[in-house]
């Protein structure tokens, strides 16, 4: 399927009893991104770039932002399987699928159950493994602040966004998407102890990218991702933090392209 949009539009899809809002946008090969703890806003600068070579499709995960909060949801498994019925219900195939930290988790959880819709996977500075003696953020008991501060690497970005005062609707959705972090990660941390023996299931082109200075996830953590999923490449970018795409597009993108050129060579 392949959108004509050049903007992104928010819709709503109904998939196992829950109503799912998502962005979508631009035109060309399919790009399932999904988002992070914090959440997608809306159509943001980063979306626009890749959707000017993509169709992008940007989810609410179940329980965050402007989607449902299932019954059915209690852990990042039963996102995995969600995501799979989504791309069924989108009718979609030979999927570039993206992921940033949780998001990143979630990819690698859709992966090692069925790459069946998917062409390559690119993992952004992702959660879902812990690694011996890596001492990691607690984005839980951080104060907003302090996380806002350790997101990025460029301070003025985080300055910017501290200035700015949040409306009901956006302190609303802050608190809606801290508490389906939490329903995911809080215990354990951030990771799933039994991924580890099952990604060498993923049998589909993958990228690691990482920010160099991020302090969320130490960029340590990035050798494990590329030592358990066969033929995992990397990619860092420098002066970047938590969330290349957002802090770094240009870079990010640059490399995006250039791994699924290669993977389609």
């Amino acid at each position: 399927m392949t959108a004509t949009a050049s903007t992104g539009a928010r819709q709503n899809i109904e998939i196992n009893g829950a109503t799912i809002s998502y962005q979508r946008g631009g035109a060309g090969a399919p790009l399932l991104f999904l988002h992070g703890a914090g959440g997608a806003a809306d159509w943001t600068p980063w979306m626009e770039t890749l959707a000017a070579s993509y169709d992008l499709i940007v989810p609410d995960h179940p329980g965050w932002g402007r989607s449902d909060m299932p019954e059915w949801f209690d852990n990042v498994h039963d996102l995995a399987y969600f995501y799979l019925d989504f791309m069924d219900a989108l009718g979609l195939n030979d999927v570039h699928i993206a992921g940033s930290s949780i998001g990143g988790w979630i990819c690698c959880e859709v992966a090692v159950r069925s790459t069946a819709h998917l062409n390559t996977m690119t993992l952004i500075d992702p959660a879902g493994l812990r690694v011996a003696g890596v001492q990691r953020f607690d984005i839980f008991l951080s104060s907003p602040e302090n996380l806002t501060r350790a997101i990025y690497h460029d301070q003025s970005i985080a300055e910017r966004l501290l200035a700015a005062t949040p409306t009901p609707d956006q302190v609303d959705l802050l608190l809606r998407n801290r508490y389906a972090s939490a329903r995911v990660g809080w215990q354990p941390r951030l990771y799933d102890p039994h991924l580890a023996k099952w990604l060498h299931r993923v049998k589909i082109p993958t990228l690691v990218v990482w920010g160099e200075n991020d302090r969320i996830f130490p960029p340590v953590m990035q050798a494990e991702f590329l030592r358990l999923i066969p033929g995992a490449q990397a990619a860092t970018i420098p002066n970047c933090g938590h969330l290349p795409h957002v802090e770094c597009t240009a870079a990010f993108v640059e490399h995006l392209n250039r791994f699924v050129a290669g993977a389609r060579a």
